[in-house]
């Protein structure tokens, strides 16, 4: 992440802040080689720091009355403290992106499968990367490596290199 880009750092860091958000949630992006190098170390430090955390949560009883007048201990789930800082870390690292409604869904579906969300890409890469990257690292015996850079070759107008960057 030392190229400059051309660009000013608060521009550069903007750059690949959104380049590593679209990377996280489409799951693989086109952009120049220089920019792909740069998004890819950034992106393999928020999936560790995700990985090194997903796990740390905290069951509480909580006592909540029901609609007959009875007291019952209800479990909430929780982030503990690992997460909940790993979580915020992140959160200043990426671009809070939303879930969008597609052509042949209906409003109230969308709603019903959102309700519960607020930060989609977060909840993203804590319930869907850091698991399979943990158990890929507990498999294979190695962290790190979660990306990979392909080249497409030379962009017509201004012969940039051009590199597909995915999520192995």
């Amino acid at each position: 992440m030392n190229k400059k880009h051309s660009r000013p750092t608060d521009q550069k860091m903007a750059m690949i802040k959104n380049q590593a958000s679209y990377l996280l949630w489409e799951g693989r992006i086109e952009t120049t080689l220089t920019k792909a190098k740069s998004t890819q170390s950034f992106v393999e430090k928020i999936i560790t720091l995700a990985m090194d955390s997903y796990l740390d949560v905290v069951k509480t009883k909580k006592p909540t009355v029901n609609a007959k007048g009875v007291t019952v201990e209800k479990t909430i789930i929780v982030d503990g403290p690992t997460k909940l800082a790993a979580r915020r870390a992140i959160m200043a690292k990426v671009y809070d992106l939303h879930e969008v409604k597609t052509k042949a869904e209906t409003k109230a579906s969308f709603k019903n499968r959102t309700k519960n969300i607020n930060h989609p890409l977060i909840e993203k890469i804590f319930n869907e990367y850091a698991p399979k990257y943990a158990k890929r690292a507990k498999e294979l015996g190695q962290r790190g490596g979660y990306t990979r850079v392909l080249k497409l070759g030379r962009r017509l107008g201004d012969d940039a290199e051009m590199a597909l960057i995915e999520f192995v």
